[in-house]
């Protein structure tokens, strides 16, 4: 197996990895960035870029369903939601691939895989469940982002109930959606879907929408929301989930009010994230915490 010596290597291609990559070089280090996936991270690729993408389409959709307020007259109006999410992926593809062009300017070696710390200074790379290459350096970064969170009995299927991605990529459009979870993801697909013409309902725990802003901002967006015609149960917890052959059924629940049932064709669950640290060799090695990047040490 081949190993290749550098002086710092990097290990997720996102954000927080593709920058400190561009930056290291620039400093004069050889440097090689790991990724198992595409670059850019889940922001660029299933998170900030793909979802405004998304959010352009609806809202071109809404204003066509409002030209008659300003003297246009239009037949009825029609979409393809295949062709909505191809445009999407386009965007994201596009601006992966300006990521991969920037490594390439800066002289950033791509090592595309899973990798995993194999001894202090030691990073082995996988590709189909083998290890195809070894990476020594002084340091390493580890920069490898989130993924969604879940929550015991609301467990994705990919079918029924949704985290961001399959929400971002339907082969149809549901006529119902349930979204549990109102920050800044789920409030996102709730407008989406709505604008698109499915019904949509909110689920969130906390006592407002959007509860990471002030206030104020959580106030006016809330109003917002409900004129489209989204309905927003805050203060709220989800029981009874059931899975049906086509759809979900459950009993929305919050403090000083009755509960309701709600039944809608797809659920998506977006009630945060969490970091991927899993598989990383960091059982075996040892580690410290340096301004939100774990480093290792190169005893």
């Amino acid at each position: 197996m081949s190993e290749r010596a550098f002086d710092l290597i990097i290990v997720g291609g996102g954000p927080g990895g593709y920058v400190a990559a561009i930056r290291a070089r620039q400093l004069g280090l050889t440097t090689a960035l790991v990724e198992r996936e595409q670059l850019g991270g889940v922001c660029l690729n299933w998170g900030c870029i793909p979802t405004k993408a998304l959010l352009r389409a609806s809202e071109l959709m809404h204003l066509m369903g409002e030209a008659e307020s300003f003297g246009f007259e239009v037949g009825p109006i029609r979409f393809d939601i295949k062709k909505v999410v191809a445009r999407s992926r386009r965007v994201a593809k596009r601006l992966s691939a300006g990521v991969r062009h920037l490594m390439k300017k800066n002289g950033v070696e791509v090592v595309e895989g899973h990798g995993r710390l194999a001894e202090p200074g030691l990073l082995e790379v996988s590709r189909d469940g083998g290890v195809v290459e070894s990476l020594r350096a002084p340091q390493i970064v580890l920069a490898t982002g989130a993924r969604a969170r879940t929550l015991p009995g609301l467990e994705p299927d990919g079918e029924r109930i949704w985290t961001y991605r399959e929400a971002m990529v339907p082969d149809r459009m549901p006529e119902s959606l349930l979204v549990v979870g109102a920050g800044a993801i789920g409030v996102e697909f709730a407008s989406f879907y709505r604008d698109m013409g499915a019904e949509v309902t909110i689920v969130e725990q906390l006592p407002r929408i959007l509860p990471a802003e002030d206030d104020e901002i959580s106030d006016f967006a809330r109003r917002a929301f409900e004129g489209q015609g989204i309905r927003i149960h805050t203060g709220a917890t989800l029981t009874d989930l059931k899975r049906e052959s086509d759809a979900v059924t459950a009993r929305i629940e919050a403090s000083g009010s009755e509960s309701v049932t709600v039944e809608a064709e797809r659920l998506v669950l977006a009630v945060g994230i969490t970091g991927n640290v899993e598989d990383l060799g960091l059982e075996s090695t040892r580690a410290r915490v340096e301004k939100g990047h774990i480093v290792t040490d190169s005893w």
